[in-house]
């Protein structure tokens, strides 16, 4: 007699590859800037403190934050207040935008944020005028995306807006895990170390000038690139044409599967305040 049941002793000796959804209790927070640091001429490090950073969580590394600024005119900040059916706001939204989490130390009460400076916006207007004690507004994470480990290697590919999520996983990848990462900035002038004991091949490509978001060098790069064989899982985040780009050529050409394939319009070009996603 044959027989056809399942093999459970290899499915079970497989890790665990499945990305889960955390939900998260929504809250908004007043905090003031301890520190601001010019990393790089794109690239501003702001470091957030106060009593209302109490119970911050963001477990995932490409989560997303909501930053409220203040009123460019008068400094003040509003934030809205959480009612049965969600936020209340009261008269006026402040200016918002999306921001990734890079660090958060509960044990010295902060949380650093990484501003790219890419247009004269009021995001980049706020973070080159930011100094100590100034006030700015955050949200959430609502929700974050629990990617696993267990792969045989990790691609992470992005623009100046992913490094904050670029330097998370980076730093939070057990030691010894196989990672490449392409990550395109203007100039040499942009590169920025990154804190890993992973086994790291890194290649950074520069626009030299070119219009952020216009460039193909990234694409260019992914092409010419020699992958390692194995199982991967695909993690892009930039402009968004390039980032749907970047994943169909992953798919498309590199073998890469599709539900290990996550890509983020970070921003598009000519619109505000974006995120897409391009996952199937």
């Amino acid at each position: 007699m044959t027989d056809f049941s399942t093999d459970t002793s290899t499915a079970s000796s497989l890790p665990d590859r499945t990305p889960r959804r955390v939900r998260h209790e929504l809250r908004f927070r007043r905090l003031t800037v301890k520190t601001v640091q010019r990393i790089t001429p794109h690239l501003i490090r702001v470091t957030l403190t106060g009593d209302d950073l109490a119970g911050f969580t963001s477990p995932g590394f490409d989560d997303h934050s909501k930053i409220f600024f203040p009123d460019a005119a008068t400094g003040e900040l509003t934030l809205p207040t959480m009612g049965p059916d969600g936020p209340v706001w009261p008269a006026g939204r402040p200016t918002m935008r999306d921001y990734t989490p890079r660090r958060h130390d509960a044990q010295a009460n902060t949380l650093e944020l990484d501003f790219a400076l890419h247009e004269t916006g009021p995001a980049t207007q706020w973070a080159e005028q930011a100094k100590s004690g100034d006030v700015l507004g955050v949200g959430g994470p609502r929700g974050s995306f629990i990617v696993p480990t267990g792969f045989d290697w990790h691609l992470l590919i992005g623009d100046d807006t992913a490094l904050p999520a670029i330097a998370r996983r980076l730093a939070e990848l057990p030691a010894g895990a196989r990672v490449v990462v392409l990550a395109e900035i203007d100039s040499e002038a942009d590169q920025i170390p990154f804190e890993t004991q992973t086994e790291l091949t890194l290649q950074w490509v520069h626009r030299r000038g070119t219009e952020p978001g216009m460039s193909p060098v990234l694409l260019d790069a992914l092409k010419a690139m020699k992958l390692p064989a194995g199982d991967f899982h695909a993690w892009v985040g930039c402009e968004s044409a390039i980032a749907k780009a970047l994943r169909a050529h992953l798919v498309g050409e590199r073998g890469a599967n599709p539900k290990w394939t996550r890509a983020s319009g970070y921003w598009r070009r000519g619109a505000v305040a974006t995120h897409d996603t391009h996952d199937e």
